[in-house]
């Protein structure tokens, strides 16, 4: 018999999915991208949750209403990701933080991916 659970997201664990480092250090470009305005939300809808997905959209159109008021048009972030780590603190979770230096400042990204349908994605994600 078929269950309503049966159609619910699936938690996949660790050893059924990919290295996570490529997957957060484009994630990573593509978020820097979306707040930069270069780059449209739904473009990485399929690596994020639903939370995660308005979260960046709602922080993505106050980085567009601050460009407006400024008058600053939208241009490619120029950065370079130093370094990632990357923790594990349960099976099929995946905890990083990656350094980002751009010409003004050095940040950090945080990233938590969880397997969901034997596939990672971003249930959180916080640019400190």
């Amino acid at each position: 018999m078929v269950t309503f659970e049966d159609f619910a997201r699936q938690p996949t664990p660790t050893a059924d999915l990919p290295d996570p480092t490529p997957l957060l250090q484009s994630l990573t470009r593509g978020v820097l991208e979306v707040l930069a305005g270069v780059r449209e939300t739904d473009q990485l809808a399929r690596w994020l949750t639903e939370e995660a997905f308005v979260a960046l959209t709602a922080r993505a159109n106050l980085s567009a209403r601050a460009r407006s008021a400024r008058g600053v048009a939208p241009a490619r972030p120029v950065f370079r990701i130093l370094s990632t780590h990357v923790s594990e603190p349960a099976d099929g979770v995946v905890e990083a933080t990656l350094i980002v230096q751009t010409p003004g400042r050095t940040r950090a990204v945080a990233v938590r991916l969880e397997g969901l349908d034997r596939r990672w994605r971003a249930t959180s994600l916080a640019i400190l």
